[in-house]
């Protein structure tokens, strides 16, 4: 009986030994792993799949970059001298004539850069009437008597003769040549802002010229006969101010006589209607 259990558990330990051989043969080089189809789908999806980007917020971090380059470039600009207000150009503190170099924005995605702006056009400027044509009180030993108008238009003075030997000497604008015309009349009527109403013979003349003139303008400070209005006789010549006082001292008008609405405003009131007026 002994003998049997030796022998059964013998048995036993050799069953085992075999069943641990046959084991590690078994496993000694384990078979790959495998994955089912449906199983690595998604993975294999996943790997090849891009990532997804944010193009709108990446738009918005790379415009705000570029923004902040921008400012920083400008930033870094000079100052530019001068500033334009309402049209008028200033100096930082004080007011110029002219444009300058200013600040001007090239494109709307650019920096601003500092262009030169042309000087506007300036009109020429007049000439100023010679100070020898404002009045003045000087002697005078003519013939003439007092209360008498003389007007040398060789020499563009009008002459007021007063007396004791005196004459008041007006500066005055004279016929141009082949206008020049010498003569004696009376006042015959005085006004004060008086209209003008062109012969037909000068509308017609200055038409040729390219200058258009109206067939009648409303006295006033722009019209051409100016403050005051001396009539000579039955002719269209007058003794009258002007809107063109720089013209004084020069042979311009058409025969009549012209003088600064200040000087005329004042011969206008020492004179009266029959006043005598020589012209040489």
């Amino acid at each position: 009986m002994r003998i049997l259990s030796l022998f059964a558990g013998a048995a036993a330990a050799f069953a085992l030994l075999v069943s641990g051989a046959t084991a590690g043969e078994r496993y000694g080089k384990r078979p790959p792993l495998t994955v089912s189809p449906d199983l690595s789908a998604p993975w294999v999806m996943q790997l090849k799949r891009k990532p997804t980007i944010d193009r709108s917020n990446t738009a918005r971090r790379i415009g705000n970059a570029e923004a902040i380059a921008r400012a920083r470039r400008t930033m870094d600009q000079p100052r530019p001298a001068y500033v334009r207000r309402g049209g008028v150009v200033y100096e930082r503190g004080a007011q110029v004539r002219f444009a300058e170099p200013r600040a001007t924005r090239t494109h709307r995605n650019r920096p601003l850069e500092t262009a030169a702006v042309a000087r506007p056009a300036q009109k020429p400027a007049r000439p100023q009437m010679n100070p020898i044509y404002l009045p003045q009180t000087i002697d005078y030993d003519g013939p003439e008597k007092p209360g008498t108008i003389v007007i040398d238009t060789t020499q563009n003075f009008l002459y007021l003769v007063q007396p004791n030997g005196k004459a008041r000497r007006y500066g005055v604008g004279t016929g141009k040549p082949g206008f020049e015309w010498a003569g004696t009349h009376k006042v015959t009527q005085k006004r004060e802002w008086p209209d003008w109403r062109p012969p037909a013979e000068m509308i017609a003349r200055e038409r040729k010229k390219g200058r258009i003139l109206p067939v009648h303008m409303k006295g006033g400070p722009a019209n051409p006969l100016g403050a005051r209005a001396l009539y000579l006789g039955s002719t269209l010549y007058r003794i009258h101010g002007t809107n063109q006082p720089w013209t004084i001292g020069q042979a311009v008008s058409s025969g009549c006589i012209r003088m600064r609405n200040e000087d005329v405003i004042e011969l206008y009131e020492r004179v009266g209607v029959g006043t005598r007026v020589k012209v040489i």
